[in-house]
């Protein structure tokens, strides 16, 4: 079950049910998708967390752009023919167009990557990677904004208290900012912005 409070929602890991892909290479649980009713042909925007768990191709999904970020592990990605590149937490996230054909290949290890698709015809999405040891004030300028945690975090907005496990998101809609605090050490998150 998600928790309201105001207009935050928290999306909690544990409750997000996992689907096998068709090629039986994976499993994807969705975080999030808009319109709420809305499937895999409908969608304006889709986020979700996968695992891959051996090679083979992605779906393809015509009129799609999709972002990934490697969340834990090693993969190797091959995009539209070209030359394939190493992917782990510390790379930047990888943009691709749905329609082109891609390859993915673990290594050594179950890869746990974090997906962002929105439909070209009706919006964008801007993901980041934030590691801070302060309290930011996170400024909400998109319309929606997704957190997902990769620590336990804190969330304070208007009074309202929210804690984040690990891979929990929280759903943000516009207004104002909050403050992001980890329970020990540095936050560290992503931050999807749906433009």
């Amino acid at each position: 079950m998600s928790a309201r409070a105001g207009l935050l929602e928290l999306l909690r890991a544990a409750s997000r049910t996992p689907v096998p892909w068709k090629n039986g290479g994976g499993l994807t649980r969705e975080i999030a998708i808009y319109p709420l009713d809305s499937d895999l042909q409908s969608f304006d925007w889709r986020v979700s967390i996968a695992d891959i768990r051996a090679a083979g191709p992605f779906s393809q999904f015509p009129g799609v752009d999709r972002q990934m970020q490697v969340v834990s592990g090693r993969l190797s990605l091959a995009v539209d023919g070209g030359p394939a590149v190493t992917l782990t937490a510390e790379s930047d996230a990888v943009a691709f167009s749905g329609e082109v054909p891609v390859h993915a290949e673990p290594l050594g290890a179950p890869v746990t990557d974090l997906n962002i698709m929105t439909r070209r015809s009706r919006c964008s999405a801007r993901l980041r990677r934030k590691s801070t040891s302060e309290a930011p004030v996170l400024e909400l300028r998109a319309h929606t904004t997704l957190l997902v945690a990769l620590n336990h975090l804190v969330v304070r907005r208007e009074g309202a208290e929210l804690a984040l496990g690990e891979l929990d998101a929280l759903r943000i809609e516009r207004g104002p900012g909050c403050t992001i605090t980890a329970r020990s050490g540095p936050a560290t998150f992503y931050v999807i912005e749906i433009l």
